[in-house]
């Protein structure tokens, strides 16, 4: 009978009480992969980033504005771009990331060990073989969702898979592509962006983000301060395409974007040098990533006149793409 009565009990345990993943750095059955770890061999050298809110139910507060974009790249060394609630950042390469055996990058994250256990804050990750279409990774969160996880809330790393900040800093969270392998419009041996987005982590249905499953991901929430959000320190390389490479240099300096900020009955000015070759587009994004407008651009372009009348006053993102370099600007409006 007493066996009978743990059998049961075991059954309708639920399944967020159970560690279904790897633990944490250090542990038996890791994934974790240490910064200094020789199996690196190259790290992101270019970023784009749209920022996100310090708290997207709240508009009265501002943007996440902890970090410089280029604190992303190169090596892992707590110098961390903070993106805020649901902010994005976009990495690329000297060479395209490819697939190999076992993980083919890892995410660096300043997350941290406190006595009580570990205060994690988790991004999604996606990748593209062209910048344009992007493909997740399955994440799953086991997290209880019972009840919100405060600002200065603990996560437990074995209830989390395929999420970016699982492990604390200085070690990176790793990802393998095989997991993504047949997938149409996708080429996992020529992996050419990463994009991290960062997990709202609240259990609000307005706002709530989901992992693969369907399960709200429970992530500390608020985080109402400038460095809020996933804390963006590397991207780095495991195993990479050598036959080929893509060009990162910025397009800044052969864009133009005047004037900014910009009154609201007035037109935005985007001017190209002589550099298009192919076709190619300008987007102007809200602050939670709605598209509002898109223009191409082409051979014959050399000016697109963006007008903003109709629009409230505020902030958007104005991202240029062209070949496989693209940058993003905020545009405010006032």
């Amino acid at each position: 009978m007493l066996r009978f009565l743990f059998i049961v009990l075991f059954v309708y345990i639920p399944y967020f009480l159970i560690g279904q993943f790897p633990p944490a750095a250090e542990k038996a059955g890791t994934t974790a992969l240490a910064k200094d770890d020789p199996i690196f061999i190259n790290w992101a050298t270019g970023v784009d980033i749209i920022r996100g809110q310090q708290n997207i139910a709240d508009d009265s507060l501002n943007f996440a504005e902890v970090g410089e974009p280029e604190f992303a790249l190169g090596t892992p060394d707590n110098q961390i771009i903070s993106l805020g609630d649901s902010g994005v950042a976009i990495l690329t390469f000297e060479k395209p990331i490819r697939d190999g055996e076992g993980f083919d990058f890892a995410v660096f994250e300043n997350g941290f060990l406190t006595q009580d256990g570990y205060f994690l804050e988790l991004a999604f990750v996606e990748v593209s073989s062209d910048g344009d279409f992007f493909v997740r990774f399955p994440a799953t969160s086991l997290t209880d969702t019972t009840e919100q996880l405060a600002t200065f809330s603990l996560i437990q790393p074995e209830k989390i898979n395929n999420l970016a900040g699982k492990y604390v800093s200085g070690f990176g969270t790793p990802f393998d592509l095989s997991e993504l392998k047949d997938i149409p419009n996708l080429d996992i041996s020529n992996i050419t962006h990463v994009k991290i987005i960062d997990v709202i982590g609240s259990l609000a249905d307005s706002i709530a983000t989901f992992d693969a499953i369907g399960n709200k991901i429970n992530d500390p929430f608020p985080t109402p301060f400038s460095s809020g959000g996933f804390d963006l320190d590397a991207v780095g390389v495991i195993y990479e395409n050598t036959s080929t490479s893509i060009h990162t240099e910025s397009l800044q300096n052969l864009v133009k974007v005047y004037p900014n900020p910009i009154n609201v009955e007035e037109v935005l000015h985007i001017e190209f040098d002589n550099f298009i070759e192919k076709s190619g587009q300008v987007q102007l994004f809200s602050t939670n990533g709605t598209l509002l407008y898109t223009q191409p651009i082409n051979h014959a372009t050399t000016t697109i006149n963006f007008p903003f009348s109709g629009l409230p006053k505020g902030i958007y993102f104005l991202k240029v793409n062209h070949l496989q370099k693209y940058f993003v600007r905020k545009i405010i409006v006032l």
